[in-house]
């Protein structure tokens, strides 16, 4: 309330061109509903909004790992996340992610060692991990490895003095050495050694590598070792290793009979040379803040359950968040106004709003009757796009009105009643007090009042919120808001922290330097305000102030932020870094006067934004709606 009055990192989105036609927003007649009702999302990091279905699924299918939520609900609509994903041993990239199985296996062939996860299952789909090792002599290479013994066969024909080992049992399956070849070479001076780990027996000396490998065959973890060249020829080891979550189970040489073997127990992984390459660990992994707390095969039961907890992700066995309901910032707007059209107006300029609070209620007179000009139809329908509803109420700003009022315990108690009852009525979940120019010997009568109003709020499940001043704690103890006080009492303080220098100050400054509103949240800080009740105010206009050729105060106006580029372009400005508001200075000059204003923009409106997450606080609230653009709603989206 106004007082007194590359779109992720480089690693997720391509550098890409969207055609106009997805983004372009209706340019219809006004009456057109433009309120976005839908969300698109790249992994859990939100890319754009948008008012229709149609446009929010041209717009996602631009991007990989993308899906669209409806608003109100996060119901998942549309998701295009793979279901089907290839490993070359331990490996996986973006690419390497397909809706189809068929698609999968074409981008796996390419590989040797590869394999395909079907995401709603567990293991593997497919995988193209080598059978048998075809070798002439000693001589092997990758391209020698086959699935299959006949695919083996037909390659080894082509090179004499070939053999074929079945990497499932490490057995001599084939060859096409002579006979004569076979004898000559076992008549020969002693070429191989088997060895058992470091260990060598006198009769393991062997002139024939088949000879060789067949004594190898009967010991477990053995190899065969070239005496002449040291090397290693031959090699029997249990290479897969089967784990269940940190504990070792059991070794094989087989991969097929390591895989039947984990497939016994839960969360198994097998390890093949300390790379990990199997396991049947679900694929969406629900955590609260650090803690795993779920795990699923498919992503609408990770959906389902991750909802019900604050602070939840899913995640991917790769560690990518697809999705949470971390705490964000929260955006409210005031519309200033209880028209039907101007609201839907408002609210339909906007992404990223959070709360909408129309002025519905105020303080009639002494006596407590309640002036009501709300719209029960405007609140179902800003609550059907998704928008939490506070009700503004206000006390004209009237502190001889005020203070009557507040001496008079009948008239509060009729005011609360008739307001909480049609907040009930509306089926809104709370209200917002801006009861401003109170007198400061009002401040316990009115911390008083706010304790009975939010009392019977809450006894109707409503939540109160209150607009406050910035102020001073240095002065805090003469004005009539105990924020102390008020801060145990209530659900939210808004901190209207603007006007800094306002329409009466006697020199010219900015409405909120940075500097200033980053001071006002600390201050509400120190009064032991807890963090998730302070929203930080926004504004949404400058102060324009007229100075003659002495530099003298002639006066000045409100010039609204959606107003500022044209009157920028209409005059000569020049811009200035103020440190001291942490703003530029904007100045030019008409008619033998000089005029001044301190810029807001969208980037004064991210710094602000930037204040709230540094101090941790629940939100940011705009004062107001209808003097913004459309643009300046972008950034609040993705800085929230």
């Amino acid at each position: 309330m106004k007082i007194g009055k590359w779109l992720l990192s480089s690693t997720l989105l391509l550098s890409i061109t969207i055609p106009s036609t997805v983004l372009a927003a209706s340019n219809g007649p006004s009456s057109i509903d433009k309120t976005t009702k839908y969300r698109v999302y790249q992994y859990n990091q939100v890319l754009m909004e948008f008012a229709s279905y149609a446009q929010a699924e041209a717009y996602a299918k631009w991007f990989t790992n993308s899906h669209v939520e409806e608003i109100g609900t996060r119901t998942w609509v549309w998701s295009n996340l793979p279901r089907y994903q290839v490993y070359q041993q331990d490996i996986t990239l973006p690419e390497w992610q397909f809706a189809t199985l068929n698609e999968a296996i074409v981008e796996a062939k390419k590989w040797t060692n590869a394999s395909v996860r079907d995401l709603q299952s567990t293991g593997w789909a497919w995988n193209n991990y080598a059978r048998y090792q075809l070798y002439q002599n000693e001589i092997t290479q990758d391209a020698w490895k086959f699935t299959s013994l006949t695919d083996a066969i037909a390659e080894a024909k082509k090179w004499g003095n070939a053999h074929i080992i079945d990497l499932n049992s490490n057995g001599w399956v084939w060859d096409n050495i002579p006979q004569a070849v076979k004898e000559a070479n076992r008549a020969g001076s002693l070429v191989y050694d088997v060895y058992q780990g470091t260990f060598t027996a006198p009769n393991w000396g062997f002139a024939s590598l088949e000879d060789a490998i067949l004594e190898a065959l009967k010991w477990g973890n053995s190899t065969v070792v070239n005496r002449n060249t040291k090397q290693t020829v031959y090699s029997n080891l249990k290479t897969y290793k089967v784990f269940q979550n940190d504990a070792f189970l059991q070794e094989f040489t087989s991969i097929d009979e390591a895989i039947s073997y984990a497939k016994l127990w839960g969360h198994s992984t097998i390890y093949r040379e300390g790379r990990k390459i199997w396991n049947n660990y679900a694929s969406y992994q629900v955590y609260q803040s650090a803690n795993l707390i779920g795990e699923f095969r498919t992503l609408p039961e990770a959906l389902s359950y991750g909802k019900q907890y604050s602070n939840a992700s899913i995640q991917t066995l790769e560690n990518r968040t697809l999705w949470d309901n971390f705490k964000k910032l929260q955006v409210w707007g005031w519309n200033g106004s209880s028209g039907a059209e101007v609201i839907k107006a408002h609210v339909s300029n906007t992404v990223g709003l959070d709360v909408d609070s129309p002025s519905y209620f105020e303080l009639a007179d002494n006596a407590g009757n309640l002036k009501d000009t709300s719209n029960a139809e405007t609140v179902k329908w800003l609550q059907r796009s998704g928008y939490t509803v506070y009700p503004l109420v206000s006390n004209q700003f009237s502190s001889t009105l005020t203070t009557q009022f507040l001496a008079n315990s009948a008239a509060q108690d009729k005011f609360i009643t008739s307001l909480v009852n049609r907040s009930v009525q509306l089926g809104v979940p709370g209200i917002n007090v801006d009861f401003e120019s109170l007198a400061g010997s009002d401040r316990n009568a009115f911390t008083a009042f706010i304790s009975k109003l939010t009392a019977a709020a809450h006894a109707k499940g409503l939540v109160i919120s209150i607009d406050l001043p910035r102020g001073s704690v240095k002065w805090n103890h003469l004005s009539a808001f105990d924020h102390e006080k008020l801060g145990a009492i209530v659900d939210y303080m808004v901190i209207m922290a603007y006007d800094q220098f306002w329409k009466g100050s006697t020199s010219p400054g900015s409405v909120a330097g940075i500097p200033w509103a980053a001071g006002g949240v600390q201050e509400f800080l120190s009064y032991g305000i807890p963090r998730d009740k302070i929203i930080l105010g926004i504004p949404y206009y400058v102060r324009e102030w007229q100075l003659d050729a002495r530099g003298a105060l002639v006066g000045n106006r409100t010039v609204l932020m959606k107003d500022i580029p044209a009157l920028m372009a209409a005059k000569s400005t020049t811009q200035t870094w103020d440190n001291e508001f942490g703003q530029y200075r904007v100045e030019y000059q008409e008619n033998g006067y000089t005029f001044v204003f301190w810029l807001e923009n969208q980037a004064t409106v991210t710094a602000r934004m930037d204040i709230a997450k540094k101090y941790d606080i629940a939100g940011v609230a705009a004062w107001r709606l209808g003097y913004d653009t459309p643009d300046l709603w972008q950034a609040v989206l993705q800085k929230k």
